[in-house]
């Protein structure tokens, strides 16, 4: 049985990206398929599979926490963290999540490349905003942080001892496997025409 989300959090970036990708890819194909021969079949393969990466890239991915668990679903995976697992997480240019020694990384929420390398911490870059809102990538990072403690308080576990190391076995890694096949197909039809 699915939990519900206690907390969803946006995208900080790529959205726009993705949508003018798909809006270009869209037209080529509407031009091709109206107009046989105006439009090579490689550019319109090609710009299929660029739709498909664009969206299985920068629109699919997502980040919700339940009461348990931290869910990052990604391009080709969906990767289910225990929040007591979870020994430490910091937001840079994407989330990056340490569960029983090994590294869990979410593009859906991160700082721009500037910030990260002006702000050794973070939440420092906010002095500089002189309207005193704290960033986004902050308050993703508190709010886990805080969700981690509860989830960590309620499973009655320390944070870094052996129990905490032995929830890191409850990781779970599922298969996305529409944009695996949608892209693997792009891609296939792409190099086919390439050929012909």
């Amino acid at each position: 049985m699915e939990q519900q989300p206690v907390e969803q959090f946006h995208p900080t970036s790529g959205r726009v990206s993705a949508v003018l990708v798909l809006l270009l890819a869209g037209v080529v194909v509407v031009v091709g398929v109206a107009d046989p021969g105006s439009v090579a079949a490689p550019v319109m393969a090609g710009a299929v599979l660029a739709a498909v990466l664009a969206w299985a890239t920068m629109l699919r991915p997502a980040l919700w926490a339940t009461r348990e668990e931290l869910v990052m679903r990604n391009m080709l995976e969906t990767v289910h963290v225990p929040l007591a697992a979870v020994e430490q997480l910091a937001v840079r240019q994407v989330l990056a999540v340490r569960a029983g020694e090994k590294r869990y990384v979410s593009t859906v929420v991160g700082r721009p490349w500037r910030k990260v390398a002006r702000t050794p911490r973070s939440g420092s870059d906010t002095a500089g905003r002189g309207d005193g809102e704290k960033p986004y990538a902050d308050y993703v990072e508190e709010r886990l942080q805080h969700l981690m403690e509860e989830a960590r308080g309620a499973a009655g576990v320390r944070s870094l001892s052996d129990e905490q190391l032995a929830l890191a076995d409850g990781v779970r890694r599922e298969p996305a496997w529409l944009p695996i096949i949608l892209a693997a197909t792009a891609a296939a039809v792409f190099v086919v025409t390439l050929f012909l």
